[in-house]
This record gives structure tokens, sequence and C-alpha cells, in this order.
């Protein structure tokens, strides 16, 4: 079960002008599910994306990182699930060519203004043919209001669909911000996140959209981890279509901060919902290190907390054993750390400062906090001023069956 993962109604996904999404059933690998995913792009749409730095990059990625070089205006994205299209070779860079070539021709437009993405089982040739064949049906269902539909056909082993959903106003004008992700396992983004798509109707010129999604993504999807495994086919993109009429050309217009804010909140709300819906997790952790000297600094004992099996399965027992938090922390890589000057907080509870166990410390209210759903875990180094956070789950004996049964 996912952990608070609010789904909002139908009513509540705002359309952004400028995009239509369509879903098919394309039998990518299991027949009976709608696998196959459209994003139709008004011309003149900005787009951008960041990808993974998993050195085995699926096919998909590099086309996509290609495409977007290129500079031709992106009209549309094709993403399917069921096969990642990842550790292919060059079978899989033609299939992923082939894959826009076919889509551009049924569009009138470049085989470079299509971005593939695909997600599922790495090491698979990609069933290129069943996805071209399914290509008519999802454009037949295009529509503005489908992004719901859309969460639901890129879920791989994903419970929930991922939706977020908003309108602001810049200035007078009435301004969409809908996107949708999906990931569950393989999560520790060292970019994005497994695949999340973010729109709206104002208007921004690509090299402002750029930066604007790097940002977004350091705030947002790389501060998420579910296992500590990056993706082979990590993809966070970016389309903003200028069809409300706002545009906004420099981070010195007033109405850029509303707009960053509004884009940043979306993704992560989108990259916490991956870890609210991880793979058998029944914990949320919000692990937030403070007084840093560094960013680097405290994005070290965070994930070092985050990834340690260890921790992760106390959590998922309730078990007060939180001499692992300490030994994280120890080897996070710090290596001048005065352990004596360092205060670990769990929720409300004190457990360690001076170097040890804080004489105040009552097992009873460790436990008390581990039995939540949502957990605040806060290191504070006594180093410097700087915080960071990052969101994490436990680990439980579900985790294991879901990757042990992933491709039956």
């Amino acid at each position: 079960m996912a952990i608070n993962l609010i789904i909002p109604s139908q009513d509540a996904i705002h359309p952004v002008p400028g995009i239509r999404i369509g879903t098919a059933e394309a039998g990518i690998r299991k027949a009976g599910r709608r696998d196959l995913t459209v994003l139709l792009l008004d011309e003149g749409a900005s787009v951008t994306g960041v990808f993974t730095r998993n050195r085995f990059r699926a096919a998909p990625v590099q086309v996509c990182e290609a495409h977007l070089a290129a500079g031709a205006g992106i009209r549309a994205l094709v993403v399917n699930t069921g096969n990642a299209n990842a550790g292919t070779g060059e079978p899989g860079l033609r299939a992923a060519h082939e894959t826009c070539r076919a889509l551009a021709d049924r569009l009138g437009v470049a085989p470079e203004q299509i971005l593939p993405f695909s997600t599922g089982v790495i090491l698979e040739p990609l069933p290129v043919d069943r996805l071209i064949a399914g290509l008519p049906a999802a454009l037949d269902d295009a529509r503005p209001d489908h992004w719901f539909e859309a969460a639901h056909s890129i879920m791989t082993t994903d419970t929930q669909p991922k939706i977020h959903s908003t309108r602001i106003d810049l200035d007078g004008t009435p301004v969409s911000v809908t996107g949708i992700s999906k990931g569950a396992g393989m999560i520790r983004p060292n970019m994005a996140t497994m695949l999340g798509f973010l729109g709206t109707d104002a208007g921004l010129p690509p090299a402002l959209l750029r930066g604007l999604a790097k940002r977004i993504a350091d705030q947002s999807f790389n501060r998420i981890t579910v296992d500590g495994d990056t993706s082979t086919n990590d993809s966070f993109i970016l389309i903003a279509t200028g069809a409300s009429g706002a545009r906004i050309e420099s981070e010195q217009d007033p109405r850029f901060a509303a707009l960053a804010e509004a884009l940043t909140a979306a993704a992560r709300d989108l990259a916490q919902k991956i870890v609210r819906d991880a793979e058998g997790a029944t914990k949320f952790m919000t692990i937030r290190v403070e007084q840093a000297a560094s960013t680097d600094e405290a994005l070290k004992v965070a994930y070092a907390i985050a990834h340690s099996p260890l921790v992760k399965t106390a959590f998922y027992a309730s078990d007060p054993n939180l001499g692992r938090i300490l030994a994280a922390i120890g080897y996070a890589g710090i290596d001048d750390l005065d352990v004596s000057k360092l205060t670990l907080w769990l929720g409300d509870v004190r457990v360690a400062s001076q170097g040890g166990r804080d004489p105040a410390y009552r097992e009873e209210d460790g436990q008390r906090v581990m039995k939540e759903a949502e957990i605040l875990v806060r290191v504070v180094l006594g180093r410097g001023d700087v915080a960071d956070t990052v969101y994490t789950c436990d680990f439980s004996h579900e985790y294991v069956s879901i990757n042990a049964d992933y491709r039956s």
C-alpha cells in the first residue's frame, strides 16, 4: 500500500493547453494493459530534459539527448512500458530511431522532433513492431484531458498513479502546471527520476527552461532514493507550451519566481510520490541534515543513512536499533567529523548527543516514533550553516519478493 499518497480527482487535474495525450494497448510485454503513451505538443513549445548519469544509458535516453541538442523543436513524446530498451546495443538504438521515424511520419514532422522513452526490463530487445502497430490507436486517443490515463499507462511496478496539478496566477493570467511520474524501484536518481513529465502553458525560451529544469531536478527528483540504484532510463522532461500567452524571457521577470516555485513544488510532490509508492514500502522517511559545512557534506550523510539496509530494515520492524544510524553517519565520508558536536533526533525524540546516547533517551520513545507511517530523522552536525533533505523509505519482505519476481 502506498504511504499517504494523494491522487487528485480527475476534475482537479488541469489540462495544459498545447499538450494532448493518448494511450493504447500495444502488448509490449503483457496483454490487456495500456503500455503506450504519446504526448503531442503544439508548434512553438519549449522542451528540455535531464537524464540519467548511468554509463549504460538506455537507447531512448541517448536518442532524446541527441534530438534535444539538435534544436529542431520537439513536437511529440512517445513512451512505452514493459521494456527498457537498455543494454541493447546498436539494435536498441535502431529500434529507438525507428520508433521516432514511425511517429514522425504520422505527424508530418522530422524524426528529430520526437523524443522516445522506455521503462521496464533491461537487456531485452524492444518489440518495436508491436510498439509501432500501437501508435494509430494512441494518436486516435489523444485528448488534452488524458493526464490521468497517461499516469496509469506509464506505470510498471507502481501500485498507484502519480499526478500533480495546480493553477497559478501570473500577473492576471491563469497558468496550468500539471505533471506525472512513475517509479517504485531502482530509484536513486542521479539526475531526475525513472520517468517524469511536467508541463505548463507559460512560455519560456529554451535556454531559460534548461537552467530551470536542472534546478528543479536537484530540489526534487535528485533528493529521493528507494534502494540506491540509479536506473539506466531516468528522464525528467519539462515542457512550456506558451499557450496561455504569459511569456517569461528572463529570471528578472517578477513572474519567474512564482512559476519556478510552482514547478518545483509539483516536481517535489511527484518525486515524493515515487517514494511513497516504493516497492514494499511501509514507512516514508525524511532524512534532514543540518549545520553541515557544504551541500555535498549534507548529502553524503543523508544518503548514507537512506541507503543503509540495516537502517531501512530496522525502520520496517519499528526496532529502535538506532546505533545503525550513527554508524552510517560515521562512514559517510567526512574524515574530520567531530562526533561530540553531533545531535541525532528521531521525530521529537533526541537520541544521541555529545558523542553518545542522550541521557534522556528512552527506547520506548524511539519505538513510538518508528511505528509511525511518516518519520523525520534529523542530524545536526555542528559544522556549518548548510542544510539539505533526502526522502526515502524502509525495506520490507515485499521489496525482496517484488524484485525476485520482477520478470515473471
